[in-house]
């Protein structure tokens, strides 16, 4: 995902996105993330911390184009996953995204949100200093861990 050049200089003008970080927007690889971080941008200053969207609603928020991820379960796992992991390890806050259910068809999501704490806080920001590559492993916790062999016990 890339913003247009035409776009970037009024993101960096705009009053409406003086709360968003361009340094975290830039950092997400999917317009779903960038679509979530945006629409919880807004409502994070808010007294309440959660709110409910049917599936076209939450379609919208993320960004999803029409026609596209219209099964729930296909929705959860290309879109909203992935949007989670990215919002939650790079974002000042973090986001969880429930569905909700009418007998066994989901109906709906509820997005809550909430502040990071300072050691989170951190967390996101050491992430976004580090270099991209590796960073979808080491968000989805897959990173593989290189233990070291002394060559000459065996």
């Amino acid at each position: 995902y890339r913003f247009d050049p035409e776009l970037v200089p009024l993101l960096r003008e705009s009053r409406i996105f003086a709360i968003l970080e361009l340094r975290v927007m830039g950092a997400f690889t999917t317009k779903y993330a960038l679509g979530l971080y945006e629409s919880v941008s807004r409502r994070v200053r808010m007294e309440r911390i959660f709110e409910d969207f049917s599936l076209e609603e939450m379609r919208e928020l993320l960004g999803v184009p029409p026609g596209k991820l219209e099964r729930a379960n296909n929705l959860r796992a290309k879109a909203i996953q992935p949007a989670v992991q990215e919002v939650n390890a790079l974002a000042p806050f973090s986001v969880q995204i429930e569905e909700q259910r009418t007998g066994r068809a989901v109906s709906g999501f509820r997005l809550y949100w909430w502040r990071k704490s300072a050691d989170e806080y951190r967390a996101a920001m050491a992430e976004l200093e580090r270099p991209r590559t590796g960073r979808g492993t080491r968000i989805r916790n897959r990173a593989e861990v290189l233990v070291e062999h002394d060559l000459l016990d065996g």
